[in-house]
């Protein structure tokens, strides 16, 4: 029989490691304490979609629509949309100071400007798929991301991109309301 004591002594480690855990997985967003109030970040990210047109003989691959989305240090926000080779109007927003921050944390603790500059290339007998790129400059460091739908990509797209773009495609979802 096992005596209570060592019971005991050996639930302790188990708990604290719950306690430290637990709060990690319940916890949704990234944390803001690696934003550093001298951090000068400036995203631009483009989502296009794109078809096949044939001629006949030769083929193109065109947009319908294109979106770009322009995010300043200071949070100011340009959206531009051009839908059927005709430009509408820019939007302007401005971000509040929080979800500058969680973009800012997202960016840095996931290490996305540490990913090499790169192009997922499309499969080839693909006519009709999203395209998206996003152009991170932090701190004097830029990179540039180009990649298609995952479904329509070669390559495995990282989840650390999906991320970033699903925050990203949230801000533009909030702007065209």
């Amino acid at each position: 029989m096992v005596k209570p004591i060592i019971l005991i002594l050996g639930a302790i480690p188990i708990l604290a490691a719950i306690f430290i855990v637990v709060p990690q997985l319940t916890r949704p967003e990234i944390q803001s304490s690696v934003v550093n109030p001298e951090d000068v970040m400036t995203i631009q990210y483009t989502r296009e979609h794109l078809e096949k047109v044939s001629f006949g003989i030769t083929q193109s691959i065109g947009a319908d629509t294109a979106e770009v989305l322009t995010i300043q240090n200071d949070g100011s926000v340009v959206y531009s949309l051009t839908k059927n080779g005709y430009s509408e109007p820019d939007v302007k927003y401005q971000l509040s100071q929080d979800e500058l921050t969680r973009l800012k944390s997202l960016i840095k603790e996931t290490g996305f400007v540490d990913i090499p500059s790169v192009v997922y290339h499309v499969k080839p007998n693909i006519s009709d798929y999203e395209k998206y790129g996003i152009q991170v400059t932090l701190n004097g460091k830029t990179v540039n991301i180009q990649w298609g739908d995952q479904n329509a990509s070669q390559e495995f797209i990282p989840p650390i991109i999906t991320h970033v773009q699903s925050s990203l495609d949230d801000i533009i979802s909030e702007i065209t309301k």
